[in-house]
């Protein structure tokens, strides 16, 4: 049965969606000019390039390019140079002796090649006596022709696309944080407004109320009754004054604002819509996600290191050959020439440790299958609840708007029958805690929508790509360099 991901409506502010009282739209306005408004493009843009703690994890992106360089064997060319003075005390002389070698390992082969120069007294003779070496090793069993080497090469190269993969993931995890923080701050944002309304709301009809308790028309209790009704009022206000200055500093530190900057959010439709079947869709995910991507390389790596432990079983064997010309003094005079090839054994005939590796690996490699299969699993039902709840969501906000309309509608029926005497006083405050009731309601799951589709966005890798990476790595590489 495929199960439809839901159509996303572009977001419309709460001002459309909340039928607020005059009063509250005084106050709406009175919010937007105490400080400067703030859109979610211009926040992200602003987070982005001023907060250092997505800086902080893309940094990591600049140490990939030297991985091979220190992991594999170094194919650098060798300098060495010997120089020693010997003392013969039988003979009573001395004589210096040099010795000079050049030396190159070509991993991907396992080729080894050398060549060196030595000049030096002999122990029989003062004659000063040289010689010139090239010799070739060349491994055939362990690591035969670099095939270890090259199964490491492969290794490195799925360890550094895993790594780029897991910089996108945080620097797409922090981000979810930061678009988090925005609508909670846009939430408490709603809230504070609807707190204030509620509060001249009810400020009014105490007033109102006095005037009535002056014309002999209400009596002390019932202007008692909305005072305590204006008190609770202004206490949820003190409350939500707090909860929204706490928002508002996290956004503050996420643009790296100063202080005495004030901010207030303005909602756009960033997240534009999601539509299809949700086993399409998750299969394609499984497909072409970064998460998947990292599943599978991991399984490669580690299929690789099994392989590459398995050539550690083996004797090391290298097929060696050489020439070399010995003669008299610096310029090899009255050579003798020579070419030798043969075979160089080492075999541990009894490896407990490399043996213990290899089993380690295989075990290591069966439990990287299971990790595939049961994130597999894992990640199914997290969106497929995930997608309930959006839906759930959608319905709630649908009856919520509902509920706004009614209530008000209430509200305003309450509010005559209560001047003409048909309602208690009771009555008449139960509606205005029940449209409160609803307008915090309404607002609570919109911000929970949009919340929901952010982490819809994260979990399934859609937040983030690593294109729009690429132009700012490049600049921290250019800065580094």
């Amino acid at each position: 049965m495929h199960m439809p991901y839901p159509k996303v409506k572009p977001f419309v502010g709460l001002f459309s969606l909340m039928l607020l009282t005059a009063a509250g739209m005084v106050s709406g306005a009175d919010a937007q000019s105490a400080g400067q408004s703030l859109s979610f493009e211009a926040y992200i843009q602003r987070a982005t390039t001023s907060d250092a703690e997505f800086e902080q994890i893309l940094i990591d992106e600049l140490t990939l390019k030297y991985q091979k360089d220190l992991q594999l064997p170094a194919r650098d060319l060798v300098l060495s140079v010997k120089q020693q003075h010997e003392f013969f005390f039988s003979q009573d002389r001395e004589s210096p002796d040099t010795t000079v070698g050049l030396s190159k390992l070509f991993p991907l082969t396992g080729t080894e090649i050398a060549a060196d120069y030595q000049v030096g007294a002999g122990v029989s003779s003062g004659t000063k006596s040289s010689s010139a070496a090239f010799t070739l090793a060349q491994p055939i069993a362990e690591n035969a022709f670099g095939r270890s080497t090259r199964l490491l090469d492969k290794i490195v190269d799925l360890e550094v696309d895993v790594s780029r993969h897991q910089i996108v993931e945080a620097y797409e995890d922090y981000l979810a944080q930061i678009i988090t923080a925005y609508y909670t701050w846009y939430e408490d944002y709603e809230n504070l407004l609807i707190g204030r309304a509620s509060y001249q709301e009810n400020a009014k009809l105490l007033d109102n109320m006095k005037e009535r308790e002056k014309q002999k028309i209400a009596l002390p209790i019932d202007v008692n009754k909305v005072r305590l009704q204006v008190l609770s009022r202004k206490e949820r206000l003190i409350e939500l004054e707090e909860q929204y200055q706490n928002s508002l500093n996290v956004i503050k530190r996420a643009i790296r604002a100063s202080t005495d900057e004030v901010y207030i959010p303005q909602l756009g439709d960033p997240m534009g819509e999601l539509s299809g079947e949700f086993e399409g869709d998750f299969q394609t995910f499984t497909e072409v996600s970064r998460t998947f991507g990292i599943l599978n390389m991991l399984e490669q790596r580690s299929s690789l290191n099994v392989a590459r432990e398995a050539d550690d079983l083996l004797p090391s064997i290298k097929l060696i050959a050489g020439y070399e010309v010995a003669g008299r003094d610096y310029d090899i005079d009255r050579e003798d020439n020579f070419f030798y090839a043969g075979l160089s054994l080492e075999w541990p005939l009894s490896d407990q440790v490399v043996s213990a590796e290899y089993q380690v690996s295989q075990i290591v490699d069966n439990k990287q299958q299971l990790t595939t299969v049961n994130t597999y699993h894992r990640l199914y039902t997290q969106l497929a609840n995930l997608y309930l709840q959006i839906e759930r969501e959608q319905k709630l906000m649908a009856i919520a708007d509902e509920r706004i309309e009614l209530a008000q509608s209430i509200l305003e029926d309450e509010r005559e029958n209560y001047s003409f005497g048909k309602v208690t006083l009771n009555d008449y405050i139960q509606a205005f805690n029940t449209l409160d009731t609803n307008r915090f309601n309404k607002n609570f799951h919109d911000a929970q929508y949009r919340r929901l589709l952010v982490e819809w966005l994260r979990l399934t890798d859609q937040l983030v790509t690593r294109s729009q990476l690429e132009p700012r790595l490049e600049t921290m590489e250019d800065a580094v360099e």
